[in-house]
């Protein structure tokens, strides 16, 4: 790797990496709410715990969308 990069770069990979964490934390957080009752039926966990994963993801997403918009924020700024 060059160790020539300049900041606006470094900057532009933060950002990148930051929107790659964004994008995996939403299709993790997805997939979790759409599994959620195949899961709880299949393991035989409580409608407690099916709601304590739809919690989860519903913090996940929440997240995932102030993240976003600091990312916005932060590329537009």
């Amino acid at each position: 790797m060059p160790q020539d990069r300049t900041p606006d770069e470094e900057c532009r990979r933060a950002i990148a990496r930051q929107g790659r964490v964004i994008a995996v934390v939403i299709a993790v957080a997805g997939l979790a709410a759409l599994l959620a009752p195949w899961l709880a039926g299949t393991v035989g966990l409580p409608v407690r715990a099916e709601m304590l994963i739809y919690l989860a993801t519903m913090g996940a997403f929440l997240w995932a969308f102030i993240a976003a918009i600091g990312l916005w924020r932060r590329r537009n700024g």
